[in-house]
């Protein structure tokens, strides 16, 4: 029976990538529950992403289930429902953004969802607002700097009303100002979220609970303690050294 709390479930999941026969994900469980606020840190190649991908059935795995919202998912047509009620925000803006302007990006997830036209307008200014970057709308996307896409990009997200969001990165190319604001509004957010950061005090500041990944698998909160020198180790409460 599918606790009611629980969002998405991993069990037993195995991926490797075409062509390789190293196990990214290795019989990996993971699950996300209602009033989750999760956040990760691992090392780069750890399979962070490919996580991410999976759960939204980018990646398939070789083997193990996926339960969003409590209902298997097994293939393509099962995924295609459950998309819109998870924010994915993308790694690489690049991979998010393809319209001509801000406001078009923005508007697009509403307008597939069956939006108005100006319903989906007005949704995406007020997001666009809410980010503070209204001034943005009118810009062509492609021009932006690293920084405003990845502004652009969450709001695209956002702007979708998700059920659950998944963070890759979200401050990649943010200044100190602008993570300040994104702590706030997430902070602000009653959903459940789950974000792969490299910086501690970002990551700190909006989850309630750390985990890593090592050799395919996840590590939890009571497995890991993660240092202010922002790297984590395996049991890392017992002494050690640093050479």
């Amino acid at each position: 029976m599918t606790d009611n709390s629980s969002i998405i479930k991993l069990e037993d999941i195995s991926y490797s990538y075409p062509g390789s026969n190293i196990r990214v994900l290795d019989h990996l469980d993971f699950e996300i529950n209602k009033g989750d606020r999760i956040g990760m840190m691992a090392p780069n190649g750890s399979g962070k992403t490919t996580l991410l991908h999976t759960i939204m059935g980018l990646c398939k795995p070789e083997s193990g289930t996926i339960e969003v919202f409590g209902k298997l998912l097994e293939n393509e047509k099962d995924f295609m429902p459950v998309r819109s009620k998870i924010g994915l925000l993308f790694q690489d803006s690049d991979d998010q953004l393809f319209c001509p302007t801000v406001l078009d990006d923005v508007a697009f997830g509403p307008l597939n969802l069956g939006f108005s036209p100006r319903d989906a307008i007005d949704t995406a200014r007020n997001t666009l607002e809410r980010l503070g970057i209204q001034n943005l709308e009118g810009q062509v996307t492609h021009r932006l700097s690293g920084g405003q896409k990845r502004l652009v990009a969450l709001a695209a997200v956002l702007a979708m009303e998700p059920e659950v969001l998944l963070l890759d990165e979200p401050t990649a190319g943010l200044d100190h100002k602008v993570k300040e604001k994104l702590i706030h509004i997430l902070n602000s957010l009653d959903i459940s979220y789950f974000v792969i950061s490299h910086e501690f005090d970002f990551a700190k500041a909006v989850t309630d609970k750390i985990y890593s990944m090592e050799n395919g698998k996840i590590l939890t909160d009571d497995e890991i303690h993660i240092h202010h020198h922002e790297h984590v180790h395996k049991h890392g409460k017992h002494p050690h050294n640093h050479k």
